[in-house]
């Protein structure tokens, strides 16, 4: 069955359906990149460009390095190199990539609801790569991904979503995500970190980080974003790192076997000490490997389908 919708915006709504289906063809494509020739011609003639307004490594390089696995033509849009530098509107902009016939775009862009405006200007098919602090799908698709591969299944288990939950797109996408599936999800924050009302997404809110650790099998550990004035909700990162900072000697006292993740880049010695950075319980490079099979897998399902 093909995915319930021509475009990926958000997670929110999505059907469990859709999300097994994503996953299930990312396992294949995790098989095809195990492989000496890891290129596939899925996509071959289909063009897609990679519209980022914001800085990006992973998320761009991972979308790119999939686009090129699937044999697709890939565009990448620099905004300083652009127009837009010379005042050329967002839809002037749009309206002229799409008079050159492009069919997919991956775009990630500071304001929220910028990929949905996409789709009302154009025809292609629209994936968000984060939009604001609305929702970051394909990042929370490749947690749901690397905490099925690790544990079996999703339904069920507890998952607990720890940092800046209030500014975080991939905190919201993860929700909507891992509620879908089965998961049983809580946040860990300071409370000016917390959303309000975040108890009516059927989330459960933890205050102390030792309680989070000892009652859930799974932490996804948010980045404290200091470039966009994250400072401003605690006193001072080492006061963070203090009360919030998952640290050896904290995994050791509660004395379980606890899974982490991180979207990356980390704030080494804020959120995650060094030892738990590079130790046993991580999984932060898997889910680099796993963001390159599920982005392959949604760009495969959305650029096939009729």
């Amino acid at each position: 069955m093909p995915l319930s919708s021509r475009h990926l915006l958000g997670l929110h709504n999505v059907p469990k359906e859709d999300i097994n289906l994503i996953l299930d063809t990312a396992k294949t494509f995790k098989e095809i990149l195990e492989r000496p020739i890891k290129k596939v011609p899925t996509l071959q003639g289909k063009t897609i460009l990679n519209l980022f307004y914001e800085n990006s490594t992973r998320t761009r390089i991972s979308f790119e390095l999939a686009q090129r696995r699937l044999s697709a033509d890939v565009i990448n849009f620099s905004v300083s190199t652009s127009s837009v530098s010379k005042g050329e509107t967002f839809k002037d902009t749009i309206k002229n990539i799409e008079a050159m016939k492009i069919d997919m775009v991956v775009v990630r862009h500071a304001a929220a609801g910028t990929p949905y405006y996409l789709t009302q200007l154009c025809d292609a098919n629209i994936i968000n790569a984060g939009d604001g602090t609305h929702e970051h799908p394909t990042q929370a698709l490749l947690d749901l991904y690397s905490i099925k591969e690790k544990i079996g299944s999703i339904e069920g288990i507890k998952v607990c979503i720890v940092g800046d939950v209030a500014h975080s797109r991939v905190a919201l996408s993860n929700i909507f995500g891992l509620k879908t599936m089965g998961a049983e999800v809580s946040v860990c924050a300071p409370s000016t970190m917390i959303p309000k009302e975040i108890e009516n997404l059927g989330v459960k809110v933890y205050y102390n980080i030792d309680d989070a650790i000892r009652d859930n099998d799974v932490l996804n550990v948010l980045r404290i974003q200091l470039e966009r004035k994250a400072r401003e909700y605690f006193p001072s990162i080492r006061e963070y790192q203090q009360y919030y900072g998952i640290t050896r000697q904290r995994l050791d006292r509660i004395g379980k076997d606890i899974l982490i993740l991180h979207p990356g880049p980390i704030n080494r010695g804020v959120e995650l000490s060094n030892e738990v950075a590079d130790g046993p319980n991580q999984i932060i490079l898997p889910q680099v490997t796993n963001g390159v099979a599920v982005r392959m897998a949604v760009l495969y399902l959305l650029g096939t389908k009729n």
